[in-house]
């Protein structure tokens, strides 16, 4: 009977201690993501392209061979006489003449099937990368420091003025943007860059979407677009009480009809710019789908750096 008062006051107290809701400090980084959780934010986008297979024949090339050569004048007799005046000259039968004319021809006949072999064994690497299915999907992310912030006009102005419905018109906005992350190398402060070769096209379009998804979700509104040959701005309000910019960062994503990575990593401020050399040199041929981002999108408005932590923890500092 004496245990029963104490299981009472035992229940009794454990419901008080759960009644009661003792609230936890939230860590730096939980507050942090908190904040930047509800953080407007302006991005610009500008894309095109496609993994599809293209029509038969849309990438032939015409190619001829030249030739040439003189053909001596034939004889009523059916030789060739070379030479004359009173000294005489020299008299080939029709037979020998034959048989060098035949000579000849195959020695050429080999030389040409040499040549076409040759050739054909250079450029059939390229063509069958064209043709197969296998394709490369490349991010190449940048962090600028806020001094950097001449680059947001630049980009707008390459947006607005491209042509994103053709591969040709693609192929000169990644020229444009490659070039002018080239132009200010001394405002690089990170990157985060990966190259990877999948077997499908269908594949390939699958991890294409969902690098582009994972980067629009890290800012709230889009102002300004230019997708397949739409151009779309919108207003951004600027917050008055929001830290003062530190960090600009541009995304690049390529896929390209390549059967290897173009690159292996970057970890450095030199491989930076070669992969953006080998880029911006990228033969038009070999870009099927391209898609720039970058944020902030507005000027004035503003990338902390507690954010950039939160939202690109991938990146690595150079």
């Amino acid at each position: 009977m004496k245990k029963f008062p104490l299981l009472c006051a035992t229940l009794a107290s454990t419901a008080l201690l759960n009644s009661l809701q003792i609230p936890m400090p939230l860590r730096s980084s939980e507050m942090l993501l908190d904040s930047a959780a509800y953080a407007k934010r302006s991005g610009g986008r500008s894309g095109g392209g496609s993994f599809s297979r293209p029509s038969s024949g849309s990438s032939n090339r015409n190619s001829g061979s030249e030739s040439g050569g003189s053909v001596a004048p034939r004889s009523s007799g059916g030789g060739v006489y070379y030479g004359g005046g009173y000294g005489g000259g020299t008299y080939y039968g029709g037979g020998s003449i034959v048989l060098l004319i035949v000579a000849l021809m195959l020695i050429g006949g080999v030389g040409f099937f040499v040549w076409y072999l040759l050739k054909m064994g250079k450029s059939n690497k390229g063509q069958k990368e064209l043709d197969n299915d296998v394709v490369t999907v490349t991010k190449v992310q940048v962090g600028l420091l806020a001094e950097g912030r001449a680059i947001q006009p630049q980009l707008a102005e390459i947006v607005q003025q491209a042509e994103t419905e053709t591969i040709e018109g693609l192929h000169a906005q990644l020229q444009e943007a490659a070039l002018a992350l080239l132009r200010m190398p001394e405002n690089w402060s990170h990157v985060q860059a990966s190259s990877e070769t999948v077997k499908t096209r269908d594949e390939a379009e699958k991890r294409f979407n969902q690098l582009s998804i994972a980067e629009r979700t890290k800012y709230t509104t889009e102002t300004l677009t230019n997708a397949n040959g739409k151009l779309v701005q919108k207003e951004f309000e600027l917050d008055p009480d929001k830290e003062p910019a530190s960090y600009i960062v541009v995304t690049l994503i390529v896929g390209t009809a390549d059967d290897q990575p173009l690159f292996s990593e970057i970890r450095t401020t030199e491989a930076l710019k070669d992969v953006l050399h080998q880029l911006s040199s990228l033969n038009f041929e070999y870009l099927m789908r391209f898609e720039l981002q970058w944020t902030p999108q507005v000027e004035g408005d503003s990338l902390t750096y507690d954010e950039m932590l939160l939202e690109y923890p991938e990146m690595l500092q150079i």
